[in-house]
């Protein structure tokens, strides 16, 4: 499978009404620190919960209409802000650990 692949299927599993950042995707799909690709991933994907993907701490990224684009599809999901951040406390969505994810497939 190849990094973007694994990283789209990452974004996939974000369920309604729960976000991540953009690095944490990156993390549970076997790359740390590449942020960046999965921005790259999103750009170039359709058809994805991109709404969900979020800059660290949960601060919306984009800018312009598709900030606002952004923020309303999440408060339709029924995630709420803290100022220009989501609440991460409340709806960030934890991947499980890979581990944990052979461990439940040996089941």
């Amino acid at each position: 499978m190849t990094m973007e692949a694994r990283i789209l299927a990452r974004i996939r599993k974000i369920p309604r009404g729960k976000v991540s950042t953009y690095g944490a995707i990156a993390r549970a799909a076997g790359y740390p620190g590449a942020a960046r690709q999965v921005v790259r991933a999103l750009h170039r994907a359709s058809d994805l919960p991109w709404h969900r993907v979020l800059g660290a701490g949960g601060e919306i990224k984009l800018r312009g209409e598709h900030a606002f684009e952004q923020r309303f599809r999440l408060e339709a999901e029924g995630v709420t802000f803290r100022g220009r951040r989501v609440n991460m406390g409340l709806y960030e969505f934890k991947f499980l650990k890979r581990k944990a994810l052979r461990r439940k497939k040996k089941r």
